[in-house]
């Protein structure tokens, strides 16, 4: 019996890189997300292609150019609140949807996802999210 990785049951490639082009649109909108994201978007979504491919059992992509992902550590110089987070989560889901991902694979990366938004929170909420959160 041949069992597929996450990265293969969800369309490989081609379904992670629409993924992660639909997030990307949605982030450099949004008023809570946008604030702690560089300017150029590219090189951001290119390390998170990297970063989710290799996440879902894909080819070790990001590790072969930065490094063990240590993604907590990386992301320790940005504020991210539980409203970030959750936003971030939502971002993410619209995208999912936007492409079209569905089934059981969805699922699994999403769950996985939810562990890793929570993993990366550093800051609690304050007054700037707490408004821009509502927006």
């Amino acid at each position: 019996m041949i069992s597929q990785t996450p990265y293969e049951a969800i369309g490989g490639e081609e379904t992670i890189r629409k993924l992660v082009n639909a997030f990307y649109l949605r982030v450099a909108k949004d008023p809570l997300l946008r604030p702690i994201f560089p300017e150029d978007l590219t090189l951001t979504t290119q390390k998170q292609f990297m970063f989710l491919t290799q996440f879902l059992g894909g080819e070790p992509l990001y590790s072969n150019v930065y490094g063990h992902p240590m993604m907590r550590a990386r992301h320790m110089r940005f504020q991210i609140t539980p409203k970030r987070a959750e936003r971030w989560l939502a971002l993410m889901k619209e995208a999912m949807d936007e492409i079209g991902m569905e089934g059981p694979a969805r699922e699994y990366m999403y769950q996985r996802l939810i562990q890793v938004a929570h993993h990366m929170v550093n800051s609690p909420d304050d007054e700037t999210t707490n408004h821009l959160a509502s927006l």
